[in-house]
């Protein structure tokens, strides 16, 4: 009799096993369950809210050959490194193109981040020479760099939206370098930001928090990952690629931790924002409601709109790098 008890209660305590088991692994996974836990989330760290508690130490900042010399200002070529996954194990270059005025200095500082360019065209500097030269005309030091990926720097990863991520940690150890920069007076700089570059200008104002004062350009200051979406029929597959790279990252990320409209209440900077009504890369209506969302958060804002002007904002050019340079001799 005992021996049955004892098969009996064999049983029951398998049967209990299994049946736990089974509904360990069949049921449905949350955030919270030991199942999902285990799966990497290596983007997490490029969230705006996990940048602006992380330690980006900056780098020396080479100065190497004379690409231009002009009577006002002498251009070089530049480059740093950075470590492009927060690991500690892995450094990457990036070159740039660097605009130092004549005279002995100091100066102040314009750091410049570019939009889009073609890779397979880009030449280093492109997307902000010409404003970076005017400033360097009007004694400022301009420094734009390449970013992964272009010019002379180091290959960006292949993961399209890692590759993103990273240009914020190429933007924020560029700034914290700064010292490295010959005749930099070491207190006045200043950003600007055209098109993504203006993103780019944004999100780093958010995790930094830092009070520079920036002027942007026709920003893509639409939610992530709606911006991306938005110019995926310019690809030659017409955007297959990125919707299916960006399924797989919702499946694992939540995409409004790394949306900037989100935290727009974390910018300290004055902004100055010019965008043309022909824009047909950035729509104006963007840029009308970015600056209502900054207003309703009482930030310190100008916003300018030029009728009739293209995404570099031709024919109004000359008076938007008019009005930036009385913005930051203002802020001097």
């Amino acid at each position: 009799m005992r021996k049955v008890v004892v098969y009996i209660l064999l049983i029951l305590v398998a049967g209990t096993i299994g049946w736990f088991l089974n509904s360990l692994y069949n049921s449905p996974q949350t955030p919270e369950s030991p199942i999902s836990q285990v799966k990497p989330r290596p983007l997490d760290k490029y969230t705006i809210e996990n940048l602006s508690k992380a330690q980006i130490q900056p780098s020396k900042i080479e100065i190497g050959e004379t690409l231009k010399e002009e009577k006002e200002f002498t251009s070089y070529l530049f480059s740093f490194s950075l470590d492009p996954t927060l690991s500690g194990k892995e450094k990457k270059k990036v070159t740039g193109l660097i605009n130092i005025p004549s005279g002995n200095g100091p100066f102040p500082a314009v750091l410049m981040f570019r939009g889009y360019v073609d890779q397979e065209v880009y030449k280093t500097g492109d997307g902000s020479r010409r404003a970076a030269e005017f400033f360097a005309k009007n004694g400022f030091v301009s420094v734009a760099p390449d970013f992964l990926g272009y010019g002379g720097s180091d290959k960006e990863t292949e993961s399209i939206f890692e590759s993103r991520f990273q240009t914020y940690l190429t933007a924020i150890t560029l700034l914290n370098s700064l010292n490295w920069i010959p005749n930099w007076d070491s207190k006045n700089l200043f950003i600007w930001g055209h098109s993504n570059g203006g993103q780019i200008a944004i999100t780093v104002l958010e995790i930094t928090g830092k009070e520079i004062p920036t002027t942007l350009w026709a920003p893509v200051s639409k939610p992530f990952p709606y911006s991306i979406l938005f110019y995926t029929d310019e690809s030659e597959d017409r955007g297959k690629l990125i919707r299916r790279e960006l399924a797989k990252f919702e499946e694992t990320y939540d995409p409004n931790l790394y949306s900037l409209d989100l935290y727009l209440d974390k910018i300290r900077a004055p902004l100055q924002i010019h965008q043309g009504t022909a824009d047909d890369a950035v729509h104006f209506v963007w840029s009308d409601s970015l600056a209502e969302k900054l207003n309703q958060l009482d930030k310190e804002i100008v916003y300018f709109k030029y009728p009739g002007a293209d995404h570099n904002l031709n024919p109004a050019w000359g008076d938007a790098a008019a009005r930036d340079l009385l913005f930051f001799n203002k802020h001097l």
